[in-house]
């Protein structure tokens, strides 16, 4: 008897250390995304792409956009309709760097930010906007002047990490 009430014991503290540990490493994460949104320095990391009238396209190459608090670098497929044909075909339109664009974050009342920037010195993306989760996970909308808007999904990192 004794011996069983020591295991349930045992077996119960264990599962409460286990569930305690899982909510610190939840509002670890929060924090740790929050502090990389607001310092302006993180990396969104697409995993796949939502064309306007499209597929689901899974990403097999690395795509993302860096931001820090004076370069915005994307590096990302089109999928879509091109209003205006580009003048080397060879080159993306998401593929770019500006040092000139405004960066507006917004805390969600459910959790999670969303962030709108707006790049000053780019020729044709017009606005990017990017929602994030409280664990990390982004959709990112790109807003063009010569195309159809187009939707990221993937994830928020720390520049290191990449």
């Amino acid at each position: 008897m004794r011996l069983l009430l020591i295991i349930t014991f045992a077996v119960l503290s264990i599962g409460i250390s286990n569930a305690q540990d899982k909510n610190d490493s939840k509002e670890d994460k929060k924090a740790r995304i929050q502090r990389l949104i607001e310092s302006r320095n993180f990396v969104f990391v697409a995993r796949s792409a939502n064309p306007m009238g499209g597929n689901f396209i899974n990403l097999t190459s690395l795509y993302d956009v860096r931001v820090s608090s004076d370069t915005l670098k994307s590096d990302l497929p089109y999928f879509g309709r091109a209003f205006v044909a580009p003048v080397n075909p060879t080159e993306s339109a998401l593929r770019f760097t500006s040092t000139d664009f405004n960066y507006i974050t917004k805390a969600r009342k459910k959790g999670g930010w969303d962030i709108t920037i707006t790049p000053k010195d780019g020729k044709d993306v017009r606005q990017m906007n990017l929602t994030v989760s409280d664990n990390g996970y982004a959709m990112l909308q790109v807003m063009s002047n010569n195309r159809q808007p187009i939707t990221f999904n993937g994830s928020i990192e720390e520049k290191n990490r990449r």
